[in-house]
């Protein structure tokens, strides 16, 4: 496989990625073997590798492969962003599926899965710089792309987007009055949309930090949810016979939307089938021999309705971070809700280094709320040992493992020349802040779908939907794991 997988080895200029270990383990399964005697090795003209028995007659033997489940179950590597080469979730794969659409298709064939690719926004910003486009031309010529390739559909992700932040207010709002009547591990909430922090929260801290993870679902598997079981339920479709794909900017998305919380066993498919991400975009235009620039520009689809019926635009930004304004949105509906501050300006002034600030919400001196923006591991690490030490001052904090946040994720174009990955990073941001920001409490999709998908706002179905859980992973005490 040709991917170039790992972002973080090509930025480690860039403050603390910490790379890849050396430590990567699959426990390996021993076969019997008949013969009472050791195998001998030969290597065939392919550069195949066989076992000869007592004969002489070649076993050839099967290759090592590590997939994404053993990554995940693995406990040796803590990285921000993983750099196994995993085969289900390659652009080769990606490419395989639509192929294999095309011969159905030629040969008449009413089984061929149909295929929804969700755009984040993130990665749209990474192309549409890369390639000197607007951000608007930018999400038309990839939905032109993949409707090229075969694709049925190209969806923007506002609505899954909105779906996170309220969910995840409604949370914290919850998680307020629980600490204020004694409960204890509700504050601080910590986010849960970045994989990256997450793996390294179950692989490192486990069940101490476990209990201050929100349970709401990043946007990805939101619109999982969204594509699998509403509009597939709209289109007279089984979940298992769409094919999602959705388009991020980070490679740990892809250990994401293959864990097996995110997996139904019934219907035996995944909330999202495959991720592709803004590098391995890039590199299927060149290999294709083609520039977005020149692409036919194709049209974004609105099956759940119009995010904003009065502007023309699919791509939209929210206030506050460009991973997504988390903090921001939270702040402001918190104020409201829990002490009647409407309209309140969130201030996030730099603390240490841009990478970590912070916004008080006071009253007569009196601070109401404390909450903090945290990206890149240096400043994760501090804040984990500060809640150990019990000196953790914030009752939310927005974490994301990449420096610079999502903008700047391990699996976005890298910057040529003498552009630092930082300075990249910042013009992305300009550009985010310049999209129309969608305020997902006058979000008429979201409001129409918890009426008449979800029931409400307080259902089965929205726990189900939108909520998930975490869990520690313990280390392997095995001989393998054993440093000599």
């Amino acid at each position: 496989m040709a991917s170039r997988f790992s972002g973080a080895l090509q930025i480690t200029n860039l403050d603390d990625f910490i790379t890849p270990s050396q430590e990567c383990i699959k426990p390996i399964e021993m076969q019997a073997n008949k013969s009472k005697t050791g195998a001998k090795i030969k290597i065939q003209s392919d550069n195949a590798l066989s076992a000869l028995n007592e004969i002489e007659q070649p076993e050839k033997l099967q290759k090592v492969e590590i997939t994404l489940a053993d990554c995940l179950a693995c406990s040796g590597c803590i990285t921000s962003a993983e750099s196994v080469l995993v085969t289900q979730q390659s652009r080769e794969e990606l490419l395989r599926v639509f192929q294999e659409k095309v011969v159905q298709q030629n040969v008449g064939s009413t089984d061929s899965k149909y295929i929804i690719v969700s755009l984040s926004v993130q990665p749209v910003l990474s192309l549409a710089q890369h390639y000197e486009l607007t951000p608007e031309q930018t999400l038309h010529k990839l939905a032109g792309f993949f409707y090229r390739l075969g694709a049925d559909a190209v969806l923007d992700m506002t609505v899954a987007d909105d779906f996170v932040l309220l969910e995840a207010a409604k949370e914290f709002v919850e998680r307020y009055k629980a600490s204020k009547e004694g409960m204890k591990n509700q504050l601080p909430m910590l986010s849960s949309s970045c994989p990256g922090w997450v793996c390294y929260a179950e692989k490192t801290h486990g069940n101490f930090i476990l209990p201050y993870i929100s349970i709401t679902k990043s946007p990805q598997q939101i619109m999982g949810s969204l594509v699998k079981y509403h509009l597939a339920e709209v289109m007279n479709l089984s979940p298992e016979q769409i094919y999602h794909v959705t388009v991020m900017p980070c490679y740990d998305k892809k250990l994401e939307a293959s864990r097996e919380d995110f997996y139904n066993q019934q219907r035996k498919t995944r909330d999202v089938d495959c991720v592709i991400t803004s590098i391995e975009l890039e590199q299927m235009l060149s290999e294709d021999g083609l520039v977005l620039n020149e692409i036919d520009e194709g049209e974004i689809k609105q099956p759940f309705g119009s995010c904003n019926e009065n502007i023309g635009n699919k791509l939209w930004g929210h206030s506050g971070s460009g991973s997504g304004g988390y903090a921001d949105f939270i702040f402001r509906y918190a104020a409201t809700n829990l002490f009647d501050e409407d309209n309140v300006t969130v201030d996030f002034k730099n603390l240490r280094n841009p990478d970590f600030q912070e916004a008080e919400l006071k009253r007569n001196d009196q601070v109401l709320l404390k909450f903090a923006t945290i990206n890149g591991f240096r400043n994760i690490q501090n804040i984990v040992q500060k809640m150990k030490r019990g000196k953790c001052v914030y009752d939310y904090v927005e974490i994301m493992a990449c420096p610079c946040g999502c903008l700047n994720g391990g699996a976005q174009i890298r910057p040529n020349g003498n552009v630092q990955p930082r300075e990249l990073a910042l013009t992305l941001e300009i550009m985010y802040h310049k999209l129309p920001l969608s305020k997902p409490e006058e979000n008429k999709v979201v409001q129409n779908l918890y009426k008449t998908w979800l029931g409400g706002e307080h259902t089965d179905k929205v726990n189900a939907y939108f909520n998930t859980q975490y869990h520690e992973i313990q280390k392997m005490n095995t001989a393998l794991a054993i440093k000599w």
